[in-house]
Protein backbone atom coordinates (compact mmCIF):
# COMPACT_ATOMS: atom_id res chain seq x y z
CA UNK A 1 0.00 0.00 0.00
CA UNK A 2 1.15 3.54 -0.66
CA UNK A 3 -0.53 6.80 1.01
CA UNK A 4 -0.95 10.01 0.39
CA UNK A 5 0.38 12.40 3.48
CA UNK A 6 -2.19 13.67 5.59
CA UNK A 7 -0.54 16.63 6.41
CA UNK A 8 -0.80 17.99 2.56
CA UNK A 9 -3.73 20.48 2.82
CA UNK A 10 -5.43 18.16 -0.51
CA UNK A 11 -5.42 15.28 1.32
CA UNK A 12 -6.47 16.80 4.54
CA UNK A 13 -9.44 18.18 3.29
CA UNK A 14 -10.24 14.86 1.25
CA UNK A 15 -9.98 12.74 4.29
CA UNK A 16 -11.80 15.26 7.06
CA UNK A 17 -13.88 16.99 4.37
CA UNK A 18 -15.76 14.94 2.39
CA UNK A 19 -19.74 14.40 2.20
CA UNK A 20 -20.22 11.09 1.88
CA UNK A 21 -18.07 10.05 4.45
CA UNK A 22 -18.75 12.61 7.46
CA UNK A 23 -18.12 10.06 10.25
CA UNK A 24 -14.80 10.85 9.63
CA UNK A 25 -14.61 14.11 10.91
CA UNK A 26 -17.32 13.18 13.27
CA UNK A 27 -15.11 11.05 15.32
CA UNK A 28 -12.02 13.27 15.11
CA UNK A 29 -14.00 16.08 16.52
CA UNK A 30 -15.73 13.97 19.27
CA UNK A 31 -11.97 12.40 20.09
CA UNK A 32 -10.20 15.87 20.30
CA UNK A 33 -12.94 17.87 21.86
CA UNK A 34 -13.07 14.66 24.39
CA UNK A 35 -17.26 14.59 23.55
CA UNK A 36 -18.89 11.76 25.08
CA UNK A 37 -22.55 10.30 25.76
CA UNK A 38 -25.15 12.56 25.06
CA UNK A 39 -22.28 15.55 24.03
CA UNK A 40 -21.19 13.46 21.24
CA UNK A 41 -21.60 14.93 17.70
CA UNK A 42 -23.61 13.11 15.93
CA UNK A 43 -24.02 14.53 12.72
CA UNK A 44 -22.39 17.68 10.50
CA UNK A 45 -23.23 19.30 7.45
CA UNK A 46 -19.89 19.70 5.65
CA UNK A 47 -20.13 23.65 4.60
CA UNK A 48 -16.96 23.64 2.09
CA UNK A 49 -16.83 20.10 0.96
CA UNK A 50 -13.62 18.52 -0.59
CA UNK A 51 -13.73 19.17 -4.78
CA UNK A 52 -10.72 18.46 -6.95
CA UNK A 53 -11.03 21.82 -9.35
CA UNK A 54 -9.16 22.20 -12.83
CA UNK A 55 -5.72 22.52 -11.84
CA UNK A 56 -5.95 26.13 -14.34
CA UNK A 57 -8.94 27.27 -12.04
CA UNK A 58 -6.91 26.92 -8.84
CA UNK A 59 -6.36 30.30 -7.25
CA UNK A 60 -4.03 30.60 -4.35
CA UNK A 61 -6.07 29.88 -1.30
CA UNK A 62 -6.07 28.20 1.99
CA UNK A 63 -8.00 24.58 2.31
CA UNK A 64 -9.60 23.96 5.56
CA UNK A 65 -12.71 22.38 6.64
CA UNK A 66 -15.77 23.54 7.81
CA UNK A 67 -18.95 21.87 9.46
CA UNK A 68 -22.04 22.68 11.24
CA UNK A 69 -23.94 20.34 13.46
CA UNK A 70 -27.81 20.20 13.95
CA UNK A 71 -26.98 22.75 17.32
CA UNK A 72 -25.89 25.14 14.65
CA UNK A 73 -22.06 24.74 16.41
CA UNK A 74 -19.41 25.88 13.37
CA UNK A 75 -16.27 23.55 13.72
CA UNK A 76 -13.29 24.87 11.86
CA UNK A 77 -10.34 22.40 11.15
CA UNK A 78 -6.88 23.19 9.72
CA UNK A 79 -3.56 21.56 8.93
CA UNK A 80 -0.59 24.14 8.98
CA UNK A 81 2.44 22.85 8.42
CA UNK A 82 5.05 25.51 8.84
CA UNK A 83 4.77 27.81 11.39
CA UNK A 84 4.75 31.62 10.52
CA UNK A 85 4.33 35.42 11.83
CA UNK A 86 1.28 36.13 13.54
CA UNK A 87 0.08 32.49 12.97
CA UNK A 88 -2.15 33.11 15.73
CA UNK A 89 -3.70 36.16 14.98
CA UNK A 90 -4.82 34.27 11.94
CA UNK A 91 -6.44 32.14 13.40
CA UNK A 92 -8.29 34.56 15.67
CA UNK A 93 -9.45 36.12 12.58
CA UNK A 94 -10.29 33.11 10.64
CA UNK A 95 -12.69 32.02 13.99
CA UNK A 96 -14.22 35.25 14.92
CA UNK A 97 -14.76 36.04 10.88
CA UNK A 98 -16.63 32.95 11.13
CA UNK A 99 -18.67 33.83 13.86
CA UNK A 100 -19.45 37.31 12.63
CA UNK A 101 -20.50 36.45 9.28
CA UNK A 102 -23.13 33.95 10.97
CA UNK A 103 -24.93 37.24 11.06
CA UNK A 104 -27.21 38.25 8.35
CA UNK A 105 -28.39 42.39 7.89
CA UNK A 106 -31.33 42.67 10.33
CA UNK A 107 -30.42 39.44 12.25
CA UNK A 108 -30.28 39.80 16.49
CA UNK A 109 -27.11 39.03 18.09
CA UNK A 110 -29.06 35.77 19.93
CA UNK A 111 -28.81 34.45 16.33
CA UNK A 112 -24.35 33.86 16.66
CA UNK A 113 -23.86 30.30 17.45
CA UNK A 114 -20.38 29.03 19.04
CA UNK A 115 -17.84 28.33 16.93
CA UNK A 116 -14.43 25.42 17.52
CA UNK A 117 -11.47 25.69 16.27
CA UNK A 118 -9.36 22.92 15.88
CA UNK A 119 -5.85 23.70 14.61
CA UNK A 120 -3.65 20.79 13.74
CA UNK A 121 -0.05 22.20 13.66
CA UNK A 122 3.35 20.31 12.53
CA UNK A 123 5.56 22.64 14.15
CA UNK A 124 5.14 23.63 18.20
CA UNK A 125 3.70 26.80 19.72
CA UNK A 126 3.34 26.72 23.44
CA UNK A 127 5.64 25.73 25.72
CA UNK A 128 3.75 23.37 27.51
CA UNK A 129 4.50 19.73 27.19
CA UNK A 130 1.43 18.76 26.36
CA UNK A 131 0.41 17.91 22.22
CA UNK A 132 -3.05 18.94 22.70
CA UNK A 133 -4.18 22.14 24.23
CA UNK A 134 -7.81 23.82 24.55
CA UNK A 135 -7.86 27.80 24.72
CA UNK A 136 -10.83 29.72 26.29
CA UNK A 137 -12.65 32.73 27.70
CA UNK A 138 -12.19 32.29 31.10
CA UNK A 139 -13.35 34.66 33.99
CA UNK A 140 -9.74 35.93 35.57
CA UNK A 141 -11.19 35.86 38.97
CA UNK A 142 -13.18 32.92 39.35
CA UNK A 143 -12.06 30.87 35.89
CA UNK A 144 -15.24 29.73 35.21
CA UNK A 145 -15.94 29.60 31.32
CA UNK A 146 -19.08 31.90 30.88
CA UNK A 147 -18.52 33.10 28.00
CA UNK A 148 -18.25 29.57 25.32
CA UNK A 149 -18.92 31.67 21.98
CA UNK A 150 -15.03 31.14 20.60
CA UNK A 151 -12.93 28.48 21.39
CA UNK A 152 -9.54 27.37 20.34
CA UNK A 153 -8.08 23.66 20.44
CA UNK A 154 -4.18 22.77 19.35
CA UNK A 155 -2.98 19.73 18.54
CA UNK A 156 1.17 20.02 18.04
CA UNK A 157 2.16 16.50 15.95
CA UNK A 158 6.06 17.48 17.26
CA UNK A 159 5.10 17.31 20.57
CA UNK A 160 3.18 13.64 19.92
CA UNK A 161 6.16 10.89 20.76
CA UNK A 162 3.87 7.66 20.87
CA UNK A 163 4.75 4.81 19.11
CA UNK A 164 2.28 2.21 17.21
CA UNK A 165 2.23 -0.13 19.83
CA UNK A 166 2.14 2.53 22.72
CA UNK A 167 -1.51 4.39 21.60
CA UNK A 168 -4.53 3.17 23.27
CA UNK A 169 -6.90 6.23 23.14
CA UNK A 170 -8.91 6.81 19.82
CA UNK A 171 -7.36 10.34 19.98
CA UNK A 172 -3.98 9.20 19.80
CA UNK A 173 -4.73 6.94 17.17
CA UNK A 174 -6.01 10.09 14.95
CA UNK A 175 -3.02 11.98 15.64
CA UNK A 176 -0.62 9.08 14.51
CA UNK A 177 -2.91 8.55 11.72
CA UNK A 178 -2.33 12.53 10.92
CA UNK A 179 1.45 11.98 11.74
CA UNK A 180 2.78 8.87 10.70
CA UNK A 181 0.32 7.66 7.73
CA UNK A 182 2.47 8.91 4.75
CA UNK A 183 5.43 6.68 5.62
CA UNK A 184 3.31 3.20 6.32
CA UNK A 185 2.90 0.14 3.79
CA UNK A 186 0.39 -1.34 5.97
CA UNK A 187 -2.54 -0.39 8.26
CA UNK A 188 -1.25 -0.82 11.88
CA UNK A 189 -3.07 -3.92 13.25
CA UNK A 190 -4.59 -1.56 16.59
CA UNK A 191 -6.11 0.82 14.04
CA UNK A 192 -9.33 -1.72 14.93
CA UNK A 193 -11.70 1.00 14.68
CA UNK A 194 -14.04 1.22 11.77
CA UNK A 195 -13.98 4.84 11.26
CA UNK A 196 -9.94 4.76 11.44
CA UNK A 197 -10.32 2.19 8.99
CA UNK A 198 -12.20 4.37 6.53
CA UNK A 199 -9.52 7.00 7.06
CA UNK A 200 -6.94 4.97 5.94
CA UNK A 201 -8.84 3.81 2.86
CA UNK A 202 -9.19 7.46 1.85
CA UNK A 203 -5.67 7.85 2.54
CA UNK A 204 -4.69 4.88 0.19
CA UNK A 205 -3.43 6.39 -3.12
CA UNK A 206 -5.20 3.34 -5.22
CA UNK A 207 -8.56 5.21 -3.97
CA UNK A 208 -7.85 8.35 -5.79
CA UNK A 209 -8.76 9.65 -8.91
CA UNK A 210 -6.09 10.89 -11.63
CA UNK A 211 -7.59 14.46 -11.14
CA UNK A 212 -7.29 14.26 -7.51
CA UNK A 213 -3.75 13.27 -7.31
CA UNK A 214 -3.21 15.65 -9.93
CA UNK A 215 -4.52 18.21 -7.68
CA UNK A 216 -2.42 16.40 -4.58
CA UNK A 217 0.90 17.13 -6.40
CA UNK A 218 0.42 20.17 -7.71
CA UNK A 219 -0.61 21.43 -4.21
CA UNK A 220 2.48 20.25 -3.00
CA UNK A 221 4.66 21.78 -5.77
CA UNK A 222 2.44 25.33 -5.49
CA UNK A 223 3.33 25.46 -1.71
CA UNK A 224 6.75 25.35 -2.48
CA UNK A 225 6.56 27.46 -5.40
CA UNK A 226 5.03 30.18 -3.81
CA UNK A 227 7.76 30.41 -1.34
CA UNK A 228 10.42 30.24 -3.45
CA UNK A 229 8.91 33.39 -5.07
CA UNK A 230 8.47 34.90 -2.13
CA UNK A 231 12.24 34.83 -1.29
CA UNK A 232 13.18 35.76 -4.43
CA UNK A 233 10.95 38.97 -4.89
CA UNK A 234 12.14 39.95 -1.29
CA UNK A 235 15.97 39.64 -2.00
CA UNK A 236 14.77 42.07 -4.86
CA UNK A 237 12.80 44.46 -2.76
CA UNK A 238 16.05 44.74 -0.74
CA UNK A 239 17.24 46.62 -3.70
CA UNK A 240 14.35 49.26 -3.91
CA UNK A 241 14.74 49.54 -0.21
CA UNK A 242 12.95 47.13 2.29
CA UNK A 243 9.57 48.53 3.59
CA UNK A 244 8.76 49.85 -0.05
CA UNK A 245 9.70 45.99 -1.83
CA UNK A 246 8.13 44.45 0.44
CA UNK A 247 4.59 46.94 0.03
CA UNK A 248 4.42 46.50 -3.31
CA UNK A 249 5.10 42.14 -3.49
CA UNK A 250 2.07 42.06 -0.99
CA UNK A 251 0.06 44.86 -3.60
CA UNK A 252 1.00 42.06 -6.65
CA UNK A 253 -0.35 39.01 -4.35
CA UNK A 254 -3.32 41.06 -3.34
CA UNK A 255 -3.97 41.91 -7.43
CA UNK A 256 -3.32 38.00 -7.76
CA UNK A 257 -6.14 36.95 -5.28
CA UNK A 258 -4.14 35.70 -3.10
CA UNK A 259 -6.00 35.14 0.28
CA UNK A 260 -4.54 37.52 2.98
CA UNK A 261 -3.54 34.51 5.63
CA UNK A 262 -1.53 32.98 3.34
CA UNK A 263 -0.12 36.42 2.45
CA UNK A 264 1.02 36.69 6.04
CA UNK A 265 2.58 33.45 5.97
CA UNK A 266 4.94 33.86 2.92
CA UNK A 267 5.53 37.74 3.87
CA UNK A 268 5.39 38.20 7.68
CA UNK A 269 3.18 41.12 7.70
CA UNK A 270 0.62 41.27 9.95
CA UNK A 271 -3.06 41.28 8.56
CA UNK A 272 -3.74 44.93 10.04
CA UNK A 273 -1.00 45.74 7.57
CA UNK A 274 -2.01 43.94 4.85
CA UNK A 275 -5.36 45.02 4.94
CA UNK A 276 -4.34 48.36 5.04
CA UNK A 277 -2.48 47.86 1.83
CA UNK A 278 -5.55 46.63 0.62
Amino acid sequence: MKFVDPKNDVAFKKIFGSEDKTQILISFLNAVLDLTGDKEIQEVTILNPFQAPRIKMLKYTTLDVQAKDKRGITFIVEMQVRGLEGGMKRFVYYTTKAYSSQLKRGDDYPKLNQVIFIGVLGYNEFENKNYLSRHLILNAETHEHEIKDVEFNFIELPKFKKKVHELETILEKWIYFIKHTRKLDVVPDNMDDEVLQLAYEVAEQHSWTEDEMEFYDYWAIKEQDARGEVTWAMKKGHAKGHAEGRAEIVGKMLAKGMDIPLIVELTGFSIDEILALK
